[in-house]
């Protein structure tokens, strides 16, 4: 198999909650190691602003192991959420012991004579990362939008996406949607040579 690209371009949450994935060969993590953690944010390159370089060099398989317990959370509390209940207190609890597990601090500072607010996290890279994600995960389970959240109608896939378009039915066109419209074509033909 080809190696798995993540699905971005979603919320950052959904985003994160998507390095979970299952494709025709079978589940994936994308956030299994630290090369993979390091690809993934390539992959969201600006939404960390807040983390400026991220050296995962010192990330522990702990660390991993936390993100993904984080990923767990997230993706549980979206699950409720988005069915029209509210997330399990063990979700939430998670969720919010990763807000605090690195703050953002904001300073005003000069720069080429222009005065800025730069914001930054307390923390080990890996509980700055957890705390964006968390945070971000906060911003859409209290967003109306998070009722708007599908799941691909791939009958392998488990990926979430926040269709802009009402008949959006795919993770992705491209993937999910281009083998979907060749299992249908295939089908279609099958039954008529039959």
């Amino acid at each position: 198999m080809a190696e798995l690209v993540a699905l971005t371009g979603e919320p950052l949450a959904l985003d994160f909650v998507n390095t979970a994935a299952n494709t025709p060969d079978g589940p994936v993590d994308l956030l299994a190691t630290r090369a993979h953690l390091r690809t993934w944010l390539d992959c969201e390159a600006g939404r960390f602003p807040d983390l400026g370089a991220i050296d995962v060099s010192a990330v522990s398989a702990a660390d991993i192991a936390t993100l993904h317990k984080v990923r767990e959370y997230v993706a549980s509390a979206i699950e409720s959420a988005r069915g029209g209940a509210v997330p399990s207190a063990r979700a939430l609890a998670g969720i919010n012991t990763a807000l605090r597990g690195a703050p953002a601090v904001s300073e005003l500072v000069v720069r080429e004579g222009n005065l800025r607010a730069l914001t930054h996290r307390k923390g080990s890279a890996a509980a700055a990362i957890a705390s964006r994600v968390a945070e971000a995960a906060a911003e859409l389970l209290t967003s109306s939008d998070v009722m708007k959240i599908r799941e691909c109608d791939a009958s392998f896939c488990v990926l979430l996406f926040l269709p802009a378009h009402p008949r959006r039915r795919w993770c992705s066109p491209t993937l999910c949607g281009n083998r979907a419209r060749v299992a249908r074509y295939y089908q279609r033909h099958k039954a008529q040579h039959a």
